[in-house]
C-alpha cells in the first residue's frame, strides 16, 4: 500500500533524507515514507522529528523499491508527501 501511495502521489514528492529532513522542519508536508534496509542513524532523525510534528511515519522494506516507486533510477532511504 504505501509504494502504491508514493506512486500516485509523484508530483508532489520531497525525495531524499536532506530533503526531507527541511520539509519536517519547515512543516510542508503530510506524510513520510522511510526504508527499513537504509542506514538507521541516517533515519533515525527523521523519524524523531516526524514524531514530535505529528507527521505519520511509515516504514517501508526497500530503498530500492522506494526509489522505484518516485520514479528515480536510485534508492530512496527517504520520502514525503507535500501538503
Amino acid at each position: 500500500m504505501s509504494y502504491e501511495k508514493v506512486t500516485q502521489s509523484r508530483s508532489h514528492l520531497i525525495i531524499g533524507m536532506k530533503e526531507t529532513l527541511k520539509a519536517i522542519k519547515h512543516d510542508t508536508i503530510s506524510e513520510v515514507f522511510i526504508a527499513d534496509d537504509a542506514d538507521k542513524e541516517l533515519t533515525r532523525e527523521a523519524a524523531l522529528l516526524a514524531g514530535e510534528s505529528g507527521i505519520p511515519c511509515r516504514r517501508v522494506d526497500s530503498k530500492k523499491k522506494l526509489g522505484a516507486a518516485c520514479g528515480i533510477d536510485v534508492d530512496a532511504s527517504a520520502v514525503a508527501i507535500k501538503q
